[in-house]
This record gives C-alpha cells, structure tokens and sequence, in this order.
C-alpha cells in the first residue's frame, strides 16, 4: 500500500525531530562532562585549547613577565633609602611631572582631534579620503628619528612654520610645547583607528530617532553618539598615553633635552645607564611603570563602569 503524501511528510518530519533531538542530547551530554571535569573550559567543535594556551603563556612569561620581574629583582638590589633618594631627587620629580603631564594633554588632544579625524574617514565620502586614511598610519611606518628629525625641522626658528610663529612669542622647539608636538603626532593613530570601527558600527536610526523627537544635531552627538563611541574613546585615550610616556626617539630631538625644564624620564634613564648607574636607572624604570600601571589601570576601571552601566541601562 503506497503512503500519502501527508504521511510521508510528517513521518519525516519525525525523523528529522529524533535525530536532532539525539543530536541536541548528546551535544549537552558532552557540555557536561566537560563542564565536569574542566568547569572553565566551554565546549569546542576545534581542537588545540591546549596547546594554545600553553603557548600563549609561555609568549608572555618570556616578553612580558621575566623583564618586568628582572627590572624589579635589580632594582631590589637598593635599599629603601638609596631608592627614595634616587626617585625623589628633584631632577627625576621634573622628568616625571614634564613627562606625564604633556603626556596627558597630548592624550587630550589627541582624543579631540582623532574624533573629528575618525568621523571625517568613516561618515563622508570626498576625493582622495583614502589617501588621507593611508596617512594616519604613516607615525606607525616612520623611525621616531625621522619624526623628531622632521619636526624639528618645522618647528625650529628658521624652520617652516617656526618662522611665522616666533613673531607671535610662540616657541614649539626646545620647549614642553615641542615634546607635546611630537607626542601628539606619535600618538594620534591609536585614537583613529580604535575609533573607525565604532563609528562604523553606530546605529544610525537611533540618530535619525532623535532628530524626529526634537533633538538639534549638539543634543543628538552629545547624548547619543558620545555615549556609545566613549568606551573606545578612552581606550585610544589610554593607548596614546600609554605610547606617549614611553617616546624617546622623535621627543629628544625637539625637545632640547635641559635638566629640570624639557628633560623626559626616558632620556633621564638613558644617561643614568651612560654614567653606568643601573640601579638608578631602573629605579627610575620602576617608578614609571608603577605610575604607568596605576593610570592606565584607572582609565581602564572608568572604561569598564561607563560599559556596565551602559548594558545595565539597555
């Protein structure tokens, strides 16, 4: 006796709803059996956790954690009053508050600008915007040499622009004004590129909900569009800042390098190693991370209560 259609299909049908079913059981049995014997590994279809993993730390014990524990292990070698002595020493209190502070406001700026910079890329389409795009990138290609090398050139008192601004009472090099400079054009990449993709990946109907409901263009930016680029805005924040503190190559050449008025940490450990002080020279290492670590990790801990509160608001 030949089946129906009908029957046919639904016996099918209960096929496909078994086998999946089974399918379904045995994918959850799996989960718990590892769940079981590896509570913080999740199932995975691709082999090689790990292997993975296994090299993952051994990458960042041999890069990152054995120098930094080696630095601190040499700088042990100090007693506690050799080591205040040596970071509070007044020449070393000026490197540091020159270099974060024009660390910071090239951060600053830095942030303000590569908005306009990433929004300009992503929003509108214009004759040679790739070319511009490609030239956000060119800090990353150049040696810092050659960027010092560069920007003093530019900037010094005979050079293309220094010229026209030193009728003004406006000097940029050998000056905090210079190393702010070189900072700032180091460290611009890292706010445009964080930036890109957030901007590419905003809800544009939530802009146009806001136009229909009253909301000028200011109201629309600051209470929509700001909210939702600030947490990749302050991580390119803490990575222009982050790359600032440590610049040396293109800040030396523009900054003059006098003690206690445009001496940066950076340069102030190179001629401490010069005069073979290493211990000095690593305890003003130290100092600098610590200080470094702690900034970074509050920009970081506001980062992540600015995302907490965002998706707890949703």
């Amino acid at each position: 006796m030949i089946a129906s259609p009908g029957k046919f299909r639904s016996d099918g049908s209960n096929a496909c709803l078994a086998a999946g079913s089974a399918c379904s059981r045995a994918t959850r049995s799996r989960q718990v059996i590892t769940a079981m014997g590896r509570p913080w590994k999740k199932y995975s279809v691709l082999p090689g956790f790990g292997l993975t993993l296994g090299l993952t730390v051994t990458y960042l014990t041999l890069l990152v954690l054995i120098p930094l524990s080696a630095l601190f292990i040499r700088a042990s070698g100090l007693t506690g009053e050799q080591f205040l002595r040596t970071v509070l020493n007044p020449r070393v209190l000026a490197s540091c508050r020159l270099t974060f502070g024009t660390a910071f406001i090239s951060a600053l700026i830095n942030a303000v600008f590569g908005l306009v910079v990433a929004w300009t890329l992503v929003r509108y389409s214009f004759p040679l915007r790739r070319l511009l795009d490609a030239l956000v990138d060119l800090p990353f290609a150049m040696p810092t040499a050659v960027s010092g090398i560069s920007l003093m050139a530019i900037y010094s008192r005979n050079g293309w622009i220094g010229q026209w601004l030193e009728p003004l009472g406006i000097r940029v090099a050998l000056t905090p004004l210079g190393i702010i400079v070189a900072m700032v054009f180091v460290g611009l990449p890292f706010v445009v590129r964080t930036l890109q993709p957030a901007i590419q990946d905003l809800d544009r109907e939530s802009e146009e909900a806001a136009a229909i409901l009253g909301a000028n263009r200011f109201q629309t930016f600051v209470r929509v569009i700001i909210p939702s680029l600030l947490p990749a805005l302050l991580t390119g924040f803490a990575q222009s800042f982050a790359r600032a503190i440590g610049e040396y190559g293109s800040v030396i050449f523009i900054s003059g390098n006098m003690p206690m008025r445009t001496e940066i940490s950076s340069l102030l450990i190179v001629t401490r190693l010069d005069q073979h002080d290493t211990a000095g020279a690593t305890a003003i290492a130290c100092l600098l991370l610590v200080a470094s670590f702690g900034i970074l990790g509050t920009v970081n801990a506001i980062q992540w209560w600015i995302s907490h509160r965002s998706r707890g608001g949703q």
